[in-house]
């Protein structure tokens, strides 16, 4: 395999034991600067993880996240489509708290006190901090469709949270049977891994096809005019799924009027789409946590400093991944990761005077659309004063050859276990 290795990942993307365990009333740093990180994902476990090893012990480092195992969001279309496991796509804290001393709290954060500098969990106990980092991902507008709820994603799955949903959405694309139709409602911008929803279509057209189900039809609709890489996805949606997708943008289906989660219906205002299986994705904003503690504007996610990722709300918080505005780049977890080595050095600077280098950013979202055959797009970023801006770019071409599809493939595999193997202290 040529995928991309531990080593190689951590290099191109740069910019005493622990336990996890029950908390006290209040935890104190001990007389060193203490840093709390809020959520486990790609940034937050990253950052983390940075910086209890780069400081070699001289920060504390507390990170809170309820869930004690962790699913990406990234290759969770792949067990949709059957060709990785769900044990796969999940991952333990575990190395985090015996080989890197961070301290790890598996509770909600339920509030961010900013004068006092605390955060206080779900039971009640308060964690001080020096620096904050936030790193929530987002959180669904589940009312930005009308007749859409919480309560409805137990019928309608958006799946765009991994774990249980990604679950439900399985079980019910594996129950269509040949000839049935499935609805998607693709998300307005701006939303988590931007070609993620048309990597999700290419992965049920695969497990439909398998099984024989070519009468089925996947029917797309979108708020927007157009999607990451879509000439490629159509490229292939026509080659391996002939006749299986319909995409259908605004000019076509006039805007989307709402859903009928029991009756797994779609209204729009040129007709209503109904199937067996409706996968509802709804608008997103920064999880509730960056939002309850004042550090997003009005347009929902958290405004940055480019050169440092520093809350523009508050100079001791950092605010990093998917709930950032992040400029040119895409909410991946390829960005998180890239972003988190950045705060992880700024937070470094701040605590124990070590050398801030220019920040540097890198993006790449690797898309399966058949099996062995994947396509990318990328980019290098650069902090600007106004923003954090690409430099370069990079994307798939239609009609490329077999060889080159297959060999974008096998780089996805790599980078999925270098970046795991980054945020966690695994070996990939």
């Amino acid at each position: 395999m040529t995928g991309i290795s531990r080593r190689r990942f951590a290099q191109f993307t740069l910019g005493t034991a622990a336990f996890t365990l029950a908390v006290p009333h209040v935890l104190r740093a001990q007389g060193k600067p203490k840093v709390v990180i809020i959520g486990g994902g790609a940034g937050g476990a990253t950052a983390a993880r940075y910086i209890a090893k780069d400081s070699e012990g001289a920060i504390d480092v507390t990170l809170i996240e309820n869930s004690k195992m962790f699913t990406t969001c990234f290759f969770s279309n792949l067990y949709i489509g059957g060709m990785r496991t769900f044990e796969s796509i999940t991952h333990s804290y575990e190395k985090l708290a015996s080989d890197y001393g961070i301290t790890v709290v598996h509770q909600m954060a339920n509030s961010v006190d900013r004068d006092a500098k605390e955060v206080t969990l779900a039971d009640g106990s308060k964690v001080p901090y020096d620096r904050l980092i936030v790193s929530p991902g987002i959180d669904l507008i589940y009312d930005s469709v009308e007749g859409y709820s919480e309560e409805g994603a137990q019928i309608a799955p958006h799946a765009w949270k991994a774990g249980e949903q990604t679950k439900i959405l399985k079980e019910k694309l594996d129950a269509v049977e040949n000839g049935q139709q499935i609805v998607m409602l693709a998300p307005p911008n701006p939303y988590r891994c931007p070609p993620g929803p048309y990597e999700r279509v290419s992965m049920m057209a695969h497990v439909l096809k398998e099984k024989g189900h070519t009468d089925s039809r996947i029917i797309v609709l979108d708020p927007k005019e157009k999607f990451s890489k879509q000439a490629l996805f159509q490229e292939g949606w026509a080659k391996y799924y002939p006749g299986m997708v319909e995409w259908l943008g605004p000019d076509v289906h006039g805007g989307i009027k709402g859903v009928d989660v029991n009756a797994g219906a779609v209204e729009t205002d040129f007709d209503t789409f109904s199937g067996a299986l409706l996968n509802v994705i709804p608008a997103q904003k920064a999880g509730f946590i960056a939002t309850d503690a004042g550090l997003a504007n009005d347009s929902g996610f958290c405004p940055i400093d480019p050169y440092s990722m520093r809350s523009a709300m508050d100079e001791n918080v950092y605010v990093i991944g998917d709930a950032s505005i992040a400029g040119d780049m895409p909410k991946s977890g390829f960005s998180a990761n890239s972003q988190a080595k950045v705060a992880a050095m700024a937070v470094r600077a701040d605590l124990t005077d070590s050398k801030m280098f220019p920040a540097r950013y890198a993006n790449t979202c690797w898309s399966l659309i058949e099996n062995e055959d994947a396509v990318k797009v990328g980019a290098q970023y650069q902090a600007t004063d106004e923003k954090i801006a690409s430099t370069s770019t990079f994307v798939s071409q239609t009609g490329e050859s077999e060889e080159v599809r297959e060999k974008t493939a096998e780089e996805a595999v790599g980078w999925y276990a270098g970046i795991t193997a980054d945020m966690f202290g695994t070996s990939s």
